[in-house]
């Protein structure tokens, strides 16, 4: 009965070679394939109208404004309601430019995949503050302790390399940026 299962697995490790590869892996490809279900029940069935929105309606409205959701109407193929979160007075500005936004989006998309704009006034996402990261001098016991963890390495540049790592990690410090 082993037999039976052992022969239902893939011979020589194949399961491993497909799962694990050999080289790393795009952070993109995987945040890709992490966020689509959530960006599929919003209606957007690819990412590239959220990650590209200032592209298509230019940086200064992409500052005001946030793609929201992509309705579909019933027994449409065509045609969606796009739901723009917008900020403040902006609101007004954006209802004069609605034309130019559907033909923007449309000509992103190669079709009619959006018939009107839903404006939504609210707060818009508070964009993180990049951090400022200074590197600092390890202490004496900070060094010892870390050529203490990679003394075990036979390898010179192997634990050369580590020691950097470690250095790199150990003194760095991140402070909120001040001229955002």
């Amino acid at each position: 009965m082993q037999d039976d299962a052992a022969g239902d697995l893939p011979q020589d490790g194949a399961m491993n070679q497909r799962r694990y590869k050999n080289q790393p892996v795009a952070a993109g490809s995987v945040l890709r394939r992490a966020t689509a279900a959530a960006l599929r029940r919003r209606g957007f069935g690819e990412g590239e109208v959220i990650a590209r929105w200032p592209e298509i309606v230019g940086p200064k409205l992409a500052a005001l404004t946030t793609p929201e959701k992509l309705q579909q109407r019933r027994g449409d193929l065509a045609g969606a309601v796009l739901i723009i979160r917008v900020g403040g007075a902006a609101a007004v500005e954006l209802q004069h430019m609605a034309p130019t936004v559907i033909e923007r989006i449309n000509g992103f998309y190669g079709y009619r995949a959006v018939d009107r704009i839903k404006l939504v006034q609210g707060p818009l996402p508070v964009p993180e503050k990049p951090r400022q990261v200074v590197q600092r001098a390890l202490s004496a016991s900070e060094s010892a302790a870390l050529a203490a963890r990679t003394a075990g390495t036979k390898s010179t540049g192997l634990r050369q390399a580590l020691e950097r790592l470690g250095r790199g990690v150990l003194g760095r410090e991140e402070t909120p940026s001040e001229d955002h």
